[in-house]
C-alpha cells in the first residue's frame, strides 16, 4: 500500500471521532422528565416487566435488533494473528456493514483469549445483552468448536461467517454456475484448494446443497489431503481421498469446478486448460486470487470465473448474505441459525440473480443488460432486493424448521417494513461510484495547485473514477506531488501561463471573443482571461472535447467560478441553469434546488427549475415527487412568494403535466405524508412524502440546506449544475476532499448521461 493509502486509511479511522461507529440515543432526553423515564425512577418499570417475562426485553430494549461481533483476533482478514485489539477496526467495520446493509445494530466485542473455554465461556455470559451472535476472524480448528459449542448452549443465533458467509454466497454461485453449464451439481468434479474454515464450511456447504462426497478433492499446503497421510486432524479427515493423486495439477485434470481459498497465482493456465470443458472457477483468495480474471479468460473462452474482488464481475463478497441473515433471523426472534436457513439464503441469492435486474444496479455498473450468465451468476452488493429476499427466505425457513420465536403472517408487509428501513441515502454515491468506475472520463482539475483538489484527483485515479488532467502551477504542482508522495504516473499538467501563443491558447481565446464581442468583451480582455483566470482555460477544454468535464471552485466564490463556465460552454438549448444539492439524511435522500444560481426566479423560471430537477433526480433512478415550497399551504396564506410559487405550481402543470408536484405547500406538509393526506387530502403528493424540493428563491434553499446539514446532521453532495451544455460542476469553497470526491464522481456520471443522450 502507498504511503498515501496508509495515510488515508488512518485519517478515515482517526478524524473526528476515532473508530466508526457509536451510540446514538433513540428516546428524546432534552428534558428532566425524559432523564427520569429513561434512567430511575421510570426505567424500573421495564425491568420489572422483563423479570416477570424475560421475552420483554424484545419489547423495552435494543436486545432485538442488537448483534454482537466477537473476536480474539487469531485469524484477521489476511493479517493473522495480529490480536485481539489490533483487530478492533476490523470487528467496528463489520459492525458499520450491519447498520448500512440491513440497519442492525453492533457492539463489537474483542475477547483477549485463545483458550476455547474461556472464549465460549465468556460469549455465553452476555446473552441476556444481545439478539445475535456474528462471530468473526478466529482460527481454524478452534473456530469449528467455538461455534458448535455456543450453538448448543446458547439460545441466540450464532454464525461464523468467515465459514458460513463465503459458504453461502459461493454456493449460490456454484448452483446457478452449474445450471449454465447445463449440469446438476451431483454430477460435477469439484477441487477444493484450501483447508481452513472458510474451505471446510464451503465444501460442507456444497454437499448440503447437493454435490457428492466422492465427487471432491480437498488440497491445503502439503498437497492433496488423502487418507493414508499421518497426522490428519479431524476437520480436514472428513474431506480426505484415497484416489493416487497428490499434486493439484493431478486433482485438477478433467475437474468441472475450481474452488480458491487458498492464495494468489497457485492455478496455472497449463492447470486451468486441463480442465472440463466450461470449467467453473471460483478463485477467492483475496486480494489476488489463484489465477488472476483477465488471465483465465484469456487462457479459456469457455470459463465461468468469479473472485473476490469487486472489479471483476461475479464477486463472491460476504455482505450478499450476513446482513441480511441476521435481519431474518433476528425478525423472527430465532434461537439460531441452522443449516436450514443457510441453505434457504443459499437459494434466495441464487434465485435473484435470474430475476430481471433493477435500473439503479444498471445503472450502477454502467451497463442496460445484466442478466443471468457467466458473467452474473450472483447478485450485485448493490441490488436493494437482497435485505427483502434473503431476509424472508431466512425467516420462512427459522419458522418453519422451528427455531421462531415469533411468527410474521403478512410476508407483504414485512417486505415493506425492510424496504423502509433503509433510506437510499446509503446507496446513492456507491451505486454513482461503482457506474462511474465502468467507463471513467477526463477530469480537468482547475486548482490542481491546491492540496485538497490534488489529493481528490489521486483519490479518483486510483479508485478508477476518472482520468485526471491537472491545470495549474507545474512547478507548485510538481512541489505537492514530491512533498505528499503522489503517484500520478503520466497524467498531463497543463500551466496555461505557458500556453500563451500557442495554436490551442489561440483557439480558445478566439472562441472566448465570438462569444463575448457582442457582450462587451474585447480580444485583449479575452487573451488575458484565458491567460491569467484557469477556470477559462478549463471550461475551453470541455468546449473543445480536450476533456469531459471539469471541477473548480475550491478556492473561489461560487459567482466567479461559474461566470467562466456560462460565457464559454453555456446552458443547452432552451434550457435554463439550476443548482441541485442532494441531501443525505437518515430517511433517506432529499433534493434541494435552486440552491445556487438563480436569485430570486419568476414563476415560468421556477417551473423551469422543478421540471430540471425532476429529470435530474430520474437519473438517480428514484421517482421525483416535487414539492414548491412556500409559507403558505395552496392558497391558505397571500404574499409576494406564495402567489409566484401558487403561479409556478399552475405554470408546472401546464408545462410538465406528467411530472407528481403540488404547491403551494409547507415544507412540513410535505415532508409528512400523514399530516398532508389529513389535512389536505386532494393534494396529488398524497401517499409518500415530497423528496425534491423546489424553494422559492435563493436564499431560502440556501439557509436550508446548510442548517440542514449542520443541525440535521445531514451530508451535502452538491452543488450539481443542472442544464449547462456540456458537463461542469463547480465547488463549494474550501470543500473537504471527501466532498471533492463525490462531486467528480457525480461529474463522471453527468458525462455517461451526456453521452448517451446525444
Amino acid at each position: 500500500m502507498s504511503i498515501n493509502r496508509k495515510k488515508d486509511a488512518l485519517d478515515y479511522h482517526s478524524k473526528g471521532r476515532p473508530g466508526k461507529i457509536e451510540v446514538v440515543p433513540t428516546k428524546p432526553h432534552n428534558s428532566q422528565r425524559d432523564l427520569s423515564l429513561a434512567y430511575s425512577p421510570g426505567v424500573a418499570e421495564p425491568c420489572l416487566a422483563i423479570a416477570e417475562n424475560s421475552e420483554d426485553a424484545y419489547k423495552y430494549t435494543s436486545k432485538g435488533n442488537l448483534v454482537a461481533v466477537i473476536s480474539n483476533g487469531t485469524a484477521v482478514l489476511g493479517l493473522g494473528d495480529i490480536g485481539a485489539q489490533a483487530g478492533k477496526p476490523v470487528m467496528e467495520g463489520k459492525g458499520l456493514l450491519f447498520k448500512i446493509f440491513a440497519d442492525i445494530d453492533v457492539f463489537d466485542i474483542e475477547l483477549d483469549t485463545k483458550n476455547v473455554d474461556e472464549f465460549v465461556n465468556i460469549v455465553k455470559a452476555l446473552e441476556p445483552t444481545f439478539g445475535g451472535v456474528n462471530l468473526e476472524d478466529i482460527k481454524a480448528p478452534e473456530c469449528f468448536e467455538i461455534e458448535r459449542r455456543l450453538k448448543e448452549e446458547m439460545n441466540i443465533p450464532v454464525m461464523h461467517d468467515d465459514q458460513h458467509g463465503t459458504a453461502i454466497i459461493s454456493g449460490a454461485a456454484l448452483i446457478n454456475a452449474c445450471e449454465l453449464i447445463d449440469k446438476d451439481i451431483s454430477q460435477v468434479k469439484i477441487v477444493v484448494n484450501g483447508a481452513g474454515a472458510a474451505a471446510i464450511s464451503c465444501t460442507a456447504m456444497y454437499v448440503a446443497v447437493g454435490a457428492l462426497k466422492e465427487n471432491i478433492v480437498m488440497l491445503d499446503s502439503k498437497g492433496v489431503i488423502r487418507k493414508d497421510r499421518e497426522t490428519l486432524d479431524t476437520t480436514k479427515a472428513e474431506w480426505a481421498t484415497d484416489r493416487d493423486i497428490y499434486t493439484l495439477a493431478e486433482a485438477v485434470k478433467d475437474a468441472d469446478v475450481f474452488i480458491g481459498l487458498s492464495a494468489a497465482d497457485v492455478l496455472t493456465p497449463e492447470m486451468l486448460l486441463s480442465m472440463a470443458p466450461r470449467p467453473i472457477v471460483l478463485a477467492m483468495a483475496n486480494p489476488n486470487p489463484e489465477i488472476a480474471y483477465d488471465l483465465a479468460l484469456a487462457t479459456r473462452t469457455d470459463v465461468i470465473m468469479g473472485t473476490g474482488r469487486s472489479d471483476y464481475p461475479n464477486q463472491v463478497n460476504n455482505v450478499l448474505g450476513f446482513p441480511y441473515i441476521f435481519r431474518g433471523a433476528l425478525d423472527v426472534r430465532a434461537t439460531a441459525i441452522n443449516e436450514e436457513m443457510k441453505i434457504a439464503a443459499v437459494h434466495a441469492i441464487a434465485a435473484l440473480a435470474k430475476q430481471p435486474v433493477p435500473e439503479e444496479v444498471n445503472q450502477a455498473y454502467d451497463t442496460s443488460n445484466l442478466k443471468f450468465g457467466a458473467e452474473y451468476i450472483i447478485p450485485k452488493p448493490t441490488d436493494p432486493r437482497l435485505i427483502t429476499e434473503v431476509s424472508v427466505a431466512v425467516a420462512k425457513a427459522a419458522m418453519a424448521s422451528g427455531v421462531a420465536r415469533i411468527e410474521i403472517q403478512d410476508w407483504e408487509q414485512y417486505k415493506e417494513d425492510l424496504r423502509k428501513r433503509l433510506g437510499k441515502d446509503d446507496r446513492i454515491i456507491r451505486n454513482l461510484t461503482s457506474r462511474a468506475k465502468k467507463n471513467p472520463k477526463r477530469v480537468v482539475f482547475a486548482e490542481a495547485d491546491n492540496y485538497k483538489t490534488l489529493r481528490a484527483a489521486q483519490i479518483v485515479k486510483e479508485e478508477g473514477i476518472a482520468f485526471p488532467i491537472l491545470l495549474g502551477s507545474k512547478e507548485k504542482i510538481q512541489s505537492l506531488i514530491q512533498e505528499y508522495d503522489f503517484d500520478f504516473g503520466d497524467v498531463e499538467i497543463i500551466d496555461p501561463t505557458e500556453e500563451k501563443g500557442s495554436e490551442r491558447f489561440n483557439r480558445f481565446v478566439q472562441h472566448l471573443y465570438t462569444k463575448r464581442q457582442r457582450r462587451g468583451m474585447t480580444e485583449h480582455e479575452a487573451t488575458k482571461l484565458m491567460a491569467t483566470n484557469r477556470n477559462y482555460f478549463a471550461a475551453s477544454m470541455v468546449q473543445f472535447g480536450e476533456a469531459d468535464t471539469l471541477i473548480s471552485g475550491l478556492t473561489r466564490n461560487y459567482a466567479t467560478t461559474i461566470r467562466p463556465a456560462l460565457q464559454v460552454i453555456g446552458a443547452k438549448p432552451n434550457s435554463r441553469v439550476a443548482g441541485m444539492y442532494i441531501m443525505l439524511t437518515s430517511k433517506g435522500p432529499l433534493f434541494f434546488g435552486d440552491t445556487t444560481v438563480n436569485a430570486d426566479p419568476t414563476p415560468e423560471e421556477l417551473a423551469d427549475i422543478a421540471i430540471l430537477l425532476d429529470e435530474a433526480v430520474r437519473r438517480f433512478n428514484i421517482k421525483p415527487r416535487v414539492a414548491l415550497l412556500s409559507y403558505s399551504n395552496f392558497g391558505s396564506n397571500d404574499g409576494r412568494t406564495a402567489d409566484k410559487v401558487r403561479e409556478a405550481a399552475k405554470a408546472l402543470r401546464e408545462k410538465a403535466p406528467h411530472i407528481t408536484a403540488d404547491g403551494d405547500i409547507q415544507a412540513n406538509f410535505a415532508l409528512n405524508s400523514s399530516l398532508l393526506k389529513a389535512n389536505f387530502p386532494f393534494s396529488t403528493l398524497n401517499g409518500e412524502p415530497a423528496n425534491t424540493l423546489v424553494f422559492p428563491n435563493l436564499e431560502s434553499g440556501n439557509i436550508a440546506y446548510k442548517l440542514l446539514q449542520e443541525a440535521g446532521d445531514a451530508e451535502a453532495v452538491g452543488p450539481i449544475l443542472l442544464g449547462m451544455n456540456k458537463p461542469v460542476h463547480v465547488l463549494q469553497l474550501d470543500s473537504s476532499v471527501r466532498e471533492i470526491v463525490n462531486m467528480i464522481t457525480i461529474a463522471v456520471v453527468d458525462v455517461q448521461e451526456h453521452e448517451k443522450n446525444k
